[in-house]
């Protein structure tokens, strides 16, 4: 599929300001769909890290709404007629917490746009800037790594020869049924069919089931070391998208803590054993 990089280009640099509050409810419903046990929110208490994924959602009408539940580029995304999106990844920096009850800003630039052939076909990679404020100034900054890909030609699979940590301290495993997948599509107002409309998922994007969302896996894997280090505090954090993950079977989230307790690795396993996101989280000492 042709794709015009020098017009896509043409995006780097626009921008989009968006503003929200931190109320509770979005707060107790994510904590309740991780199966957590936390105690009612109370104003000033802070944002868990990522958690501020559940503000500033998308709000577009349903007629702007592309056939694939995204909604239709060409307005602060750049048009890119490559059918299959993909949140690939992100680095974050926590500089303080944002917290319930405050009023809160986004600032989104697009930071770069760039264009490769792989394996596989064109993939084009979009990187956004996120600049999160409240009273205090920048909270949080975020890039974010969106890639945008060609439908599979027949007989493709995904694979990955990068290899599995052997050494870990926790390990959980998940069960990522419909049930999950829709309560956090709900609580992110992401339409996206890939994660509720298995058809669409097989027969459209080639996928072999519902797909798990990215940034509930990060959530997953920040969640796992807040279970096993309640005390410790994020102030970076990167995670990337290896291959994807599917309702199709369990998979293991895992983390291991550095010796000098200052870097925890997570990643996450499907049931093959074979890596789908790494992750790095650095500590406040």
């Amino acid at each position: 599929m042709p794709v015009d990089i020098n017009t896509l280009r043409e995006w780097i640099g626009k921008t989009e300001s968006r503003t929200d509050q931190v109320t509770p409810f979005p707060i107790e419903a994510l904590s309740a769909t991780l199966d957590r046990l936390d105690p009612p929110v109370q104003a000033g208490d802070p944002l868990p890290p990522l958690w501020h994924w559940l503000y500033f959602l998308p709000l577009h009408r349903h007629s702007e709404i592309g056939s694939d539940g995204h909604a239709k580029r060409g307005g602060f995304l750049p048009p890119v007629a490559l059918p299959r999106r993909m949140w690939a990844g992100s680095r974050l920096v926590f500089r303080h917490p944002l917290r319930v009850g405050e009023n809160i800003s986004r600032t989104s630039r697009i930071a770069d746009v760039n264009h490769k052939e792989g394996r596989s076909g064109s993939l084009l990679f979009v990187v956004l800037r996120h600049e999160i404020s409240n009273a205090s100034g920048v909270g949080i900054i975020e890039e974010q790594d969106l890639v945008f890909r060609e439908h599979p030609k027949p007989g493709e699979t995904t694979t990955s020869s990068k290899p599995v940590p052997t050494a870990f301290d926790w390990d959980r495993e998940i069960v990522a049924n419909e049930v999950l997948l829709f309560r956090y599509s709900a609580l992110t107002f992401n339409g996206h069919r890939i994660h509720y409309d298995r058809r669409y998922s097989r027969e459209v994007e080639g996928y072999p089931g519902l797909a798990v969302h990215g940034p509930l896996l990060a959530t997953l894997l920040l969640d796992l070391l807040r279970r096993n280090a309640p005390n410790s505090s994020v102030r970076e954090f990167t995670f990337r998208a290896v291959r994807p993950l599917f309702d199709t079977a369990p998979f293991s989230i895992r983390g291991h803590l550095e010796p000098d307790g200052r870097i925890a690795q997570l990643w996450a396993q499907d049931a093959n054993g074979s890596l789908a996101v790494e992750a790095t989280a650095v500590l406040n000492l």
